[in-house]
């Protein structure tokens, strides 16, 4: 009796060992990559362009790669802007800038604003961008873009290169055809940059 249950346990230390190094091997195939680049490793974002105007009244509009939702309540989204940006002090000052969600058939114009400083030109005159004024927000919205958000600056903080500003959204404006009847955005509508 003592001959089997060793027999036993053997067997079944072994099958042990078996399946232990079977489900290290699957974790290695499983595992089969590599460290990428750590700038910009959350994708695929939207490309906006985020409008924003100074005390003086003078209006601009920037290319920003980091903007995100940030809290559901109430809703809050994020930009980082690089502090050396012609309008850091705009928004800084103002208190408030609008996030401009651009589709494809906008690519020229978001290139152009997103390499092109306002310190050296009106570029928005320049590439004829139509504005309106923010409904609640002192800033202009982008009216080809297919959605506008406007936000109140309720807090920043800097994170390294950018100071991200956190906005209160206040009003979403959305071409109507892509509002469902529960009022959502159907983003898959538009044709995203």
């Amino acid at each position: 009796m003592a001959n089997q249950s060793k027999k036993c346990y053997t067997y079944l230390k072994e099958l042990l060992t078996n399946t232990k190094n079977f489900a290290k091997e699957e974790r290695k195939i499983a595992i089969s990559k590599k460290e990428a680049n750590k700038i910009g490793s959350l994708r695929p974002t939207p490309k906006v362009l985020v409008s924003c105007r100074g005390l003086n009244g003078e209006e601009n509009a920037l290319a920003v790669a980091y903007c995100g939702n940030c809290s559901f309540d109430p809703p809050m989204l994020m930009v980082g802007i690089v502090p050396s940006r012609y309008s850091y002090q705009m928004i800084k000052e103002s208190g408030c800038f609008v996030v401009n969600v651009t589709a494809k058939e906008y690519e020229e114009t978001f290139n152009y604003l997103g390499s092109v400083s306002r310190r050296d030109e009106d570029k928005l005159e320049k590439m004829n961008v139509k504005r309106a004024d923010g409904t609640v927000v002192n800033a202009p919205i982008l009216t080809d873009c297919p959605v506008n958000i406007e936000c109140t600056v309720v807090d920043s903080i800097i994170t390294g290169s950018h100071e991200m500003f956190v906005g209160k959204v206040e009003y979403v404006h959305a071409d109507e055809s892509l509002i469902n009847e529960n009022g959502d955005i159907d983003y898959s509508k538009i044709n995203l940059l």
